[in-house]
Protein backbone atom coordinates (compact mmCIF):
# COMPACT_ATOMS: atom_id res chain seq x y z
CA UNK A 1 0.00 0.00 0.00
CA UNK A 2 1.59 3.26 -1.09
CA UNK A 3 0.28 6.16 0.97
CA UNK A 4 3.12 8.42 0.03
CA UNK A 5 2.81 11.93 -1.34
CA UNK A 6 1.56 12.19 -4.91
CA UNK A 7 4.22 11.03 -7.33
CA UNK A 8 4.12 14.22 -9.40
CA UNK A 9 7.70 13.94 -10.62
CA UNK A 10 9.57 11.26 -12.49
CA UNK A 11 12.16 11.03 -9.70
CA UNK A 12 9.54 10.46 -6.99
CA UNK A 13 7.69 7.95 -9.18
CA UNK A 14 10.86 5.97 -9.72
CA UNK A 15 11.69 5.99 -5.99
CA UNK A 16 8.20 4.72 -5.11
CA UNK A 17 8.56 1.95 -7.71
CA UNK A 18 11.84 0.86 -6.15
CA UNK A 19 10.85 1.12 -2.50
CA UNK A 20 7.36 -0.42 -2.60
CA UNK A 21 8.36 -4.04 -3.43
CA UNK A 22 11.18 -3.95 -0.86
CA UNK A 23 8.80 -2.92 1.91
CA UNK A 24 6.03 -5.28 0.75
CA UNK A 25 8.38 -8.28 0.69
CA UNK A 26 9.08 -7.64 4.39
CA UNK A 27 5.30 -7.66 5.13
CA UNK A 28 5.32 -3.95 5.90
CA UNK A 29 3.50 -0.90 4.52
CA UNK A 30 5.02 2.16 2.89
CA UNK A 31 3.27 4.68 5.14
CA UNK A 32 4.77 7.80 3.64
CA UNK A 33 7.50 9.00 1.30
CA UNK A 34 8.82 12.52 0.82
CA UNK A 35 11.70 13.80 -1.29
CA UNK A 36 12.35 17.46 -0.64
CA UNK A 37 15.44 19.61 -0.35
CA UNK A 38 17.82 16.74 -0.97
CA UNK A 39 16.32 14.63 1.85
CA UNK A 40 14.51 11.38 1.08
CA UNK A 41 12.25 10.47 4.01
CA UNK A 42 10.73 7.00 3.97
CA UNK A 43 8.23 6.04 6.67
CA UNK A 44 7.31 2.38 7.11
CA UNK A 45 4.67 0.75 9.29
CA UNK A 46 3.18 -2.62 10.10
CA UNK A 47 -0.11 -3.43 8.31
CA UNK A 48 -3.25 -1.85 9.75
CA UNK A 49 -4.60 -3.90 12.66
CA UNK A 50 -1.22 -5.37 13.61
CA UNK A 51 -0.57 -5.96 17.29
CA UNK A 52 2.80 -4.21 17.29
CA UNK A 53 4.72 -1.56 15.42
CA UNK A 54 7.92 -1.49 13.42
CA UNK A 55 11.04 -2.50 15.35
CA UNK A 56 14.61 -1.27 15.09
CA UNK A 57 15.84 -4.30 13.15
CA UNK A 58 13.17 -3.82 10.48
CA UNK A 59 14.06 -0.14 10.07
CA UNK A 60 17.76 -0.99 9.76
CA UNK A 61 17.03 -3.72 7.21
CA UNK A 62 14.83 -1.48 5.06
CA UNK A 63 17.52 1.19 5.17
CA UNK A 64 20.19 -1.21 3.90
CA UNK A 65 18.00 -2.68 1.16
CA UNK A 66 16.69 0.67 -0.07
CA UNK A 67 20.18 2.21 0.00
CA UNK A 68 21.54 -0.69 -2.04
CA UNK A 69 18.80 -0.38 -4.69
CA UNK A 70 19.13 3.39 -4.89
CA UNK A 71 22.89 3.03 -5.41
CA UNK A 72 22.30 0.43 -8.12
CA UNK A 73 19.52 2.18 -10.06
CA UNK A 74 20.67 5.76 -9.30
CA UNK A 75 17.24 7.47 -9.65
CA UNK A 76 18.29 10.59 -7.71
CA UNK A 77 20.76 12.99 -9.31
CA UNK A 78 23.41 14.50 -7.06
CA UNK A 79 23.84 14.33 -3.29
CA UNK A 80 20.96 13.35 -0.99
CA UNK A 81 20.30 12.09 2.55
CA UNK A 82 18.23 8.96 3.21
CA UNK A 83 16.11 8.77 6.37
CA UNK A 84 14.01 5.72 7.27
CA UNK A 85 11.70 5.73 10.29
CA UNK A 86 8.39 4.52 11.71
CA UNK A 87 5.42 6.91 12.12
CA UNK A 88 5.73 6.88 15.93
CA UNK A 89 3.02 6.90 18.57
CA UNK A 90 1.63 10.28 17.56
CA UNK A 91 1.63 10.32 13.80
CA UNK A 92 0.95 13.03 11.26
CA UNK A 93 -1.96 12.40 8.89
CA UNK A 94 -1.59 13.75 5.36
CA UNK A 95 -3.57 11.43 3.07
CA UNK A 96 -7.00 9.80 3.03
CA UNK A 97 -5.36 6.41 3.62
CA UNK A 98 -3.66 7.79 6.75
CA UNK A 99 -7.02 8.83 8.20
CA UNK A 100 -8.67 5.54 7.25
CA UNK A 101 -6.00 3.62 9.18
CA UNK A 102 -6.67 5.60 12.38
CA UNK A 103 -10.46 5.32 12.78
CA UNK A 104 -11.30 5.17 16.46
CA UNK A 105 -8.24 7.20 17.49
CA UNK A 106 -8.21 10.66 19.05
CA UNK A 107 -7.00 13.41 16.69
CA UNK A 108 -5.84 16.98 17.03
CA UNK A 109 -6.61 19.05 13.94
CA UNK A 110 -5.58 22.57 13.02
CA UNK A 111 -7.54 24.05 10.11
CA UNK A 112 -6.19 26.39 7.43
CA UNK A 113 -8.88 28.92 8.34
CA UNK A 114 -11.73 29.29 10.82
CA UNK A 115 -14.59 26.90 10.01
CA UNK A 116 -17.91 27.25 11.86
CA UNK A 117 -16.15 29.41 14.43
CA UNK A 118 -13.39 26.87 15.05
CA UNK A 119 -9.74 26.69 14.06
CA UNK A 120 -8.48 23.88 16.33
CA UNK A 121 -10.38 20.67 17.00
CA UNK A 122 -9.82 17.57 19.08
CA UNK A 123 -11.99 14.50 18.93
CA UNK A 124 -12.37 10.87 17.98
CA UNK A 125 -12.14 9.97 14.30
CA UNK A 126 -15.37 8.07 13.57
CA UNK A 127 -15.14 7.76 9.78
CA UNK A 128 -13.05 8.80 6.80
CA UNK A 129 -13.55 8.64 3.04
CA UNK A 130 -11.52 9.92 0.10
CA UNK A 131 -12.41 13.58 0.67
CA UNK A 132 -13.20 14.19 4.35
CA UNK A 133 -13.03 12.89 7.91
CA UNK A 134 -15.79 12.90 10.53
CA UNK A 135 -14.70 13.83 14.05
CA UNK A 136 -16.74 13.39 17.23
CA UNK A 137 -15.69 16.35 19.37
CA UNK A 138 -14.72 15.87 23.01
CA UNK A 139 -17.33 18.27 24.37
CA UNK A 140 -20.46 17.85 26.45
CA UNK A 141 -22.65 17.58 23.38
CA UNK A 142 -20.34 15.02 21.73
CA UNK A 143 -21.15 16.77 18.45
CA UNK A 144 -19.66 15.71 15.14
CA UNK A 145 -17.83 17.73 12.50
CA UNK A 146 -17.11 16.75 8.91
CA UNK A 147 -13.67 18.09 8.01
CA UNK A 148 -12.63 18.16 4.32
CA UNK A 149 -8.97 17.24 3.95
CA UNK A 150 -8.25 20.30 1.83
CA UNK A 151 -9.16 22.50 4.80
CA UNK A 152 -6.72 20.77 7.17
CA UNK A 153 -3.45 22.54 7.89
CA UNK A 154 -2.13 19.87 10.25
CA UNK A 155 -3.58 16.71 11.82
CA UNK A 156 -2.05 14.12 14.11
CA UNK A 157 -3.12 11.30 16.38
CA UNK A 158 -2.99 11.78 20.16
CA UNK A 159 -1.54 8.94 22.19
CA UNK A 160 -3.58 8.14 25.30
CA UNK A 161 -1.27 7.29 28.22
CA UNK A 162 -4.07 5.82 30.34
CA UNK A 163 -6.31 6.97 33.20
CA UNK A 164 -5.14 9.70 35.56
CA UNK A 165 -4.33 8.49 39.10
CA UNK A 166 -6.85 9.43 41.78
CA UNK A 167 -5.76 12.02 44.37
CA UNK A 168 -3.97 10.48 47.36
CA UNK A 169 -2.76 7.42 45.47
CA UNK A 170 0.79 6.87 44.44
CA UNK A 171 1.28 7.10 40.68
CA UNK A 172 1.59 3.77 38.95
CA UNK A 173 5.00 2.83 37.73
CA UNK A 174 5.36 3.14 33.98
CA UNK A 175 6.98 0.41 32.00
CA UNK A 176 10.21 1.42 30.29
CA UNK A 177 9.92 2.24 26.62
CA UNK A 178 11.30 -0.59 24.55
CA UNK A 179 13.68 -0.17 21.69
CA UNK A 180 16.25 2.48 20.93
CA UNK A 181 17.28 4.80 18.14
CA UNK A 182 20.18 4.52 15.78
CA UNK A 183 21.46 7.71 14.18
CA UNK A 184 24.47 7.37 11.91
CA UNK A 185 25.18 3.98 13.44
CA UNK A 186 25.29 5.17 17.09
CA UNK A 187 22.85 3.53 19.49
CA UNK A 188 21.14 5.91 21.92
CA UNK A 189 19.20 4.86 25.01
CA UNK A 190 15.49 5.73 24.71
CA UNK A 191 13.95 8.57 26.65
CA UNK A 192 10.56 8.49 28.40
CA UNK A 193 8.66 9.43 25.24
CA UNK A 194 11.14 8.17 22.68
CA UNK A 195 9.11 5.82 20.48
CA UNK A 196 10.55 5.90 16.98
CA UNK A 197 9.31 9.42 16.25
CA UNK A 198 12.71 10.53 14.98
CA UNK A 199 14.54 9.07 11.99
CA UNK A 200 16.11 5.83 13.15
CA UNK A 201 18.69 5.40 10.47
CA UNK A 202 20.35 8.12 8.43
CA UNK A 203 22.63 7.52 5.54
CA UNK A 204 24.17 10.13 3.28
CA UNK A 205 24.60 9.05 -0.29
CA UNK A 206 26.32 10.68 -3.20
CA UNK A 207 25.16 9.59 -6.63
Amino acid sequence: MVTAQKADSQVTKRIVELVTPIVSDLKLDLYDLEFNGGILRITIDTPAGSAGGVNLDQVALVTRLVSRDLDHHDPIPGHYTLEVSSPGLERTLRTAAHYQREIGKTLQIRLRAVLNGERRLQGVLVSADETAATIQLLDKAMSERVIPYDQVDRARTVFQWGPVDKPGKSPAKKSPVSGSRVIKGEKIAPGPSDELDEPIEREETTA
